[in-house]
């Protein structure tokens, strides 16, 4: 995995589980919920009755799960990365830098102030295999290659800039896979979605090393849901509802 790549929590539901429940027990209570409050199960036990009473048995009942929420930032992924996870219906918020308003770091990357790889990504030397399966060899001296055309790129995008061309015209030379952070913000059924969609074993391997950093993030959130999901559902690419 590549070592610049991370993800922090910004923001979440502090009692999930419990949201959870609350949803799922007023579906059938005919009292109002929030005055029976002081006899709600604790966080441990509300999500041990929400996997018994909702996801056990892949039920499908999917919809209290929407009530909890998580804000992340993640950092430093490529764009390849960014197109791919606002791909199929995910039901998520993203604030993403727009490279309008965000191209300093190339210029400063052009200029030898910062460190190329700082705001472009390449994948590591290594051996790959295409989605057919086709083998080949991605060698240093490729990667060298690769990394002069990323250096060009960034001398010409600073370059335009400096004759006064738009920045949103001017990205349009970079390499697809410029460095971005974006703020994400998923409710608990949307993350367990993502991680269906992104986390399959078959997905592109900077996605599942997003999923790789943001697991341990919905394991200390809600770690009964979590332990059931990992148990019955990671990387076995079974789409949720």
């Amino acid at each position: 995995m590549d070592p610049r790549f991370r993800v922090e929590l910004i923001a979440a539901t502090p009692n999930p589980q419990q949201c959870v429940y609350a949803g799922m027990h007023q579906d059938y209570s005919e009292g109002f919920v929030a005055e029976a409050r002081d006899t709600w199960p604790d966080e441990t036990r509300a999500g041990e009755i929400c996997v018994k009473r909702l996801l056990a048995g892949e039920r499908g009942h999917y919809g209290p799960l929407e009530h909890a929420q998580i804000v992340l930032n993640v950092g430093w992924f490529p764009h390849s990365v960014m197109q791919q996870a606002r791909t199929h219906r995910v039901g998520v918020s993203f604030d993403v830098q727009s490279m309008r308003y965000t191209g300093e770091r190339i210029c400063r990357a052009a200029n030898g102030e910062l460190a190329l790889e700082e705001v472009f990504y390449l994948r590591p030397v290594g051996s790959y295999a295409d989605r057919q399966g086709k083998k080949y060899a991605y060698t240093a001296e490729e990667r060298a290659k690769d990394l002069v055309l990323c250096q060009a790129a960034a001398e010409r995008y600073r370059d335009l800039l400096d004759t006064g061309f738009a920045e949103e015209h001017a990205r349009g030379i970079l390499p697809f896979d410029y460095r971005q952070h974006f703020v994400v913000s998923f409710s608990l059924r949307a993350f367990l979605h993502f991680m269906d969609l992104r986390a399959k074993l078959d997905a592109q391997e900077e996605i599942r090393a997003l999923c790789d950093l943001m697991w341990p993030h919905m394991q200390s959130w809600a770690p009964e849901i979590a332990t059931w999901y990992e148990k019955s559902r990671l990387h076995k690419a079974r789409l949720a509802p």
